[in-house]
């Protein structure tokens, strides 16, 4: 099995990105360094700011092409080492799961008659309530189902850590979606004033 490893200026980067989005669906592609036999290093990722919704992200074939010719120039088009591994896209406002529509769009692209790649991987993030990272990454093989894989942050101090995705919405988002209008009050705080 495949383990994708998320360096730490491109954890940093999502995070920035995911604040700056807000309830829109945001997205692009992965540039990794592979590190080990079966161990993918993300080291860049192009963000797509524009074509995301509440609920959607349609992405932009051209501005990914244009981010990976620039990225394997800058590598010295080492495929080998340097490579795509996939896409990523945000869910703020559902679990950072794929979609069955997500999975239908990898399959797609795993058969462009232009694809060399035997396998892809998708990445789905969000911020949790607290601020944090969630996130899930799924191989997809043609022909099978996909397969998710172990996503790891790494820290500048060369710690690591594994990101899960809460397969739950809040309530409060859940209520918000199912369209209650009076979700649960927020709990007040007392202020004390000196």
């Amino acid at each position: 099995m495949i383990e994708v490893r998320l360096a730490p200026e491109c954890a940093a980067r999502l995070q920035r990105e995911l604040r700056l989005a807000g309830s829109n669906e945001i997205g692009g592609v992965l540039a990794t360094e592979r590190v080990g036999e079966l161990v993918y290093r993300i080291v860049d990722l192009s963000v797509q700011h524009r074509g995301g919704s509440f609920a959607a992200f349609w992405r932009d074939a051209r501005l990914h092409q244009r981010f990976m010719r620039r990225f394997l120039d800058l590598t010295g088009h080492q495929y080998e080492r340097f490579n795509y591994l996939g896409e990523w896209h945000s869910h703020p406002s559902f679990p950072a799961m794929p979609s069955p529509r997500d999975k239908q769009m990898m399959y797609e692209l795993l058969a462009e008659p232009n694809q060399p790649a035997n396998f892809l991987v998708l990445l789905v993030v969000k911020r949790s309530t607290s601020g944090k990272l969630e996130g899930s990454a799924h191989a997809f093989l043609r022909g099978h189902r996909p397969l998710q894989v172990p996503l790891i942050i790494e820290a500048h101090d060369g710690t690591i850590s594994e990101v899960a995705a809460s397969p739950r919405l809040s309530l409060r988002r859940a209520l918000l979606m199912r369209g209650d209008s009076n979700p649960p009050p927020q709990k007040q705080r007392k202020h004390r004033w000196i």
